[in-house]
């Protein structure tokens, strides 16, 4: 078993965080008020701690190694942390700033046209809305919560299932006339996003679909990307419901499969909308107030559609 790590001193990382900033000894020393000898020992001491060469001597300035570059960004962010720590406790304003994070499609298709009911709420709230894709890492990216889609996979966090994100198989019209039973989707290439890399083999195999390896596939950062990639033809697209229902309608997609093929999937199978909050962020008010009224919503509302044209049945 190996031993918990030991830290540099906190005060070789502030030095060591000046010099990456000035690249400079002494204005380093200038700005930290010391003496230029007494920022090169602590540089000298933070590397024999690492074990690593931090700077190369430039003349008057200094290099930042692979490794030094590295770590300065680890260093920045957790002085940045501190800085934010010591605002929130000693300034009144930062109390009840809330920094939330969700999935794009989950924010524009779900939280902004509700958002104002959560002003009625908590109205001197200053909420700051960022739309990443990945998981964010709360302390260096500064968020609170976040909205993320997956199979709540994140057993580190306090995570609710907010709202599940059913699929519907759907293709161009054109495409869709060459599909006469479900495992002619095989013959197209199937689209997905990189994050859900497990989301058709679940449905070709609940389709009982024979999958082989030359199989083709294209994944694409997010689904917006995703279903305009369907919208024209490249391949055989997983769109969300929603979406799917305006396209269905339109006569944009067809469900080549049928509507509802997918609507028995189990449901550790579906993908959805999570939300996900490091347990201790839930003792800022503001926060916990937030992460109630998201928990609380009746986001499945939005996913009852109304009925969209039926495909013709597939031949067997």
């Amino acid at each position: 078993m190996t031993g918990k790590l030991r830290l540099p001193s906190l005060n070789a990382l502030r030095v060591f965080h000046a010099v990456a900033q000035h690249k400079s000894f002494r204005q380093a020393a200038d700005e930290l008020l010391v003496t230029p000898q007494a920022v090169g020992q602590q540089i000298k001491l933070l590397e024999d701690t690492l074990q690593v060469t931090l700077f190369e001597r430039k003349g008057r300035s200094v290099e930042l190694t692979e490794s030094a570059i590295l770590l300065s960004h680890y260093v920045k962010a957790g002085f940045d942390e501190f800085s934010e720590g010591v605002r929130r406790v000693t300034k009144s304003n930062y109390r009840d700033r809330i920094n939330l994070n969700a999935s794009p499609y989950f924010a524009t298709h779900y939280l902004l046209p509700r958002l104002s009911l959560f002003r009625e709420i908590l109205p001197g709230a200053d909420l700051r809305l960022t739309t990443m894709v990945d998981l964010p890492d709360f302390g260096r990216d500064d968020i609170d919560m976040t909205v993320q889609w997956g199979y709540g996979n994140w057993p580190d966090y306090e995570t609710i299932l907010l709202v599940p994100d059913p699929k519907v198989i759907c293709c161009t019209p054109a495409i869709g006339e060459s599909i006469k039973s479900a495992q002619d989707l095989t013959l197209f290439t199937l689209l997905d996003t990189v994050k859900s890399k497990r989301l058709w083999p679940d449905i070709l195999r609940h389709l009982a679909i024979e999958q082989t390896d030359g199989n083709r596939s294209i994944s694409f950062d997010d689904a917006a990307t995703m279903r305009r990639a369907t919208l024209q033809g490249i391949g055989v697209g997983l769109v969300s419901v929603i979406d799917a229902e305006e396209d269905l309608r339109s006569g944009a997609l067809v469900a080549p499969v049928g509507r509802d093929a997918l609507a028995d999937m189990r449901p550790e199978e579906v993908p959805g909308f999570y939300l996900i909050v490091p347990r201790g962020h839930l003792r800022v008010k503001a926060v916990a107030a937030l992460h109630r009224w998201l928990a609380q919503q009746d986001w499945s509302s939005d996913l009852k559609i109304s009925s969209v044209p039926k495909p013709t049945p597939l031949s067997d």
